[in-house]
């Protein structure tokens, strides 16, 4: 199929900054883009050729949106998946499949999967509802500390407390949950894996991540990780494993802890692209977004190595501002070397939102590092 300047429609259901950053690379290859998202205020409005506002999780909006294109992929995974079964039925390509998205919806049914697929993931119990976990703590079943997850709609932190006490469950919703084995770790981890029809697979360097403490949020991601080879082989092969037993189509973020004894855990999974791949976009040869385009419409997927060593910052809002949103600083970091902003549009900002990125590349992982703090440092995301 022609895919570049055509009449072929690649939909995107989802119009925040992973599919604002997509977009770059539909305009570079001149690939015909339909884009829904629930906010008029989308960052990806400006980019796209057609722009649709509708509920990602309605069946109707959905299926209506993708029933007239060729490919449809998703940057959320909130998006009805019978609208998606359906518009596979019909014929239309859903990447990766609704079945994939499915599993993953739900973190419950996403660790079933790796126990049934022998993945090696943190020990957890599952729970209806939020309010049986004290039984279970009475009961013996349950030990403290614990992570309580959300089963469905988590994200960027929201949706995932960790329980030290009885009253840290206090003002959690009651909904569908698993409490997860707190896991003492060394390094959080991800590799990013792409895959297309044909089945040929590619995976990117494993990159470390540092989170915030308080936010739950990355704030660092070091690619490549500063790790003994040894580990990051194990965590690539075991990458590779959860990507061949989902059998996606596109992309696969898959999160590990790096254990004291360096052993490799699955955390969960992204069928999209990242976080913990936009540097991707100065430091490699082909950038995420370029890459899970190559892998929806089958075409050969692009090398995965860096050309330098890259360091992100997530610029995420300052804590006590709320409202228009205001880049103080931006010259000053513009001015360090290998700095490159990303801003995704958003023009309100709140407490811990993620506004932008910053990449920071460098011959040096070590020198990268110390600019990204530099970084992190003197760029504030506040409020007029």
């Amino acid at each position: 199929m022609n895919y570049f300047s055509s009449n072929f429609k690649l939909g995107i259901l989802g119009g925040g900054q992973l599919g604002k950053m997509l977009l770059n690379d539909t305009r570079k290859f001149d690939i015909y883009t339909s884009v829904m998202d629930a906010s008029p205020e989308a960052p990806c409005k400006i980019a796209c050729n057609e722009f649709h506002l509708g509920n990602l999780m309605d069946y109707d909006a959905v299926y209506n949106f993708g029933k007239d294109l060729d490919v449809v992929t998703f940057e959320i995974e909130n998006v009805n998946t019978d609208a998606l079964e359906d518009l596979e039925k019909k014929g239309v390509k859903v990447y990766p499949s609704s079945k994939t998205l499915c599993i993953i919806q739900n973190k419950a049914t996403q660790k079933l999967f790796y126990l049934d697929h022998s993945i090696p993931t943190a020990e957890f119990s599952r729970f209806a509802y939020t309010s049986q976990i004290e039984d279970a703590l009475e009961n013996e079943v349950l030990k403290l500390p614990f992570v309580w997850k959300c089963a469905q709609f988590g994200y960027d932190g929201n949706g995932v407390k960790v329980v030290r006490k009885v009253e840290d469950l206090i003002g959690l919703p009651n909904v569908e949950c698993i409490a997860e084995t707190m896991i003492p770790f060394k390094n959080e981890l991800a590799v990013i894996v792409a895959r297309n029809p044909n089945g040929d697979v590619a995976t990117y360097p494993v990159v470390e991540m540092e989170f915030h403490p308080e936010a739950n949020q990355v704030e660092y991601v070091i690619c490549p990780a500063r790790i003994d080879e040894e580990v990051a082989k194990k965590a690539t092969d075991i990458a590779l494993k959860v990507s061949k037993a989902f059998n996606h189509v596109g992309l696969l973020a898959v999160e590990m802890f790096q254990t004291q004894d360096d052993k490799i855990l699955v955390n969960e999974v992204a069928p999209r692209p990242h976080n913990s791949g936009h540097q991707t976009i100065e430091a490699s040869y082909t950038s995420q977004f370029e890459q899970h385009l190559r892998a929806i419409l089958n075409l050969p997927l692009g090398k995965t190595e860096n050309k330098v060593a890259g360091v992100m910052v997530n610029l995420v809002g300052a804590e006590d501002h709320t409202g228009n949103v205001v880049y103080k600083n931006m010259e000053t970091i513009m001015a360090m070397d290998g700095v490159t902003p990303h801003i995704y549009g958003k023009k309100q900002t709140r407490p811990f939102r993620k506004m932008g990125h910053v990449t920071i590349v460098s011959d040096s992982i070590s020198e990268a590092r110390k600019i990204a703090e530099e970084v992190k440092k003197t760029i504030q995301v506040i409020s007029k």
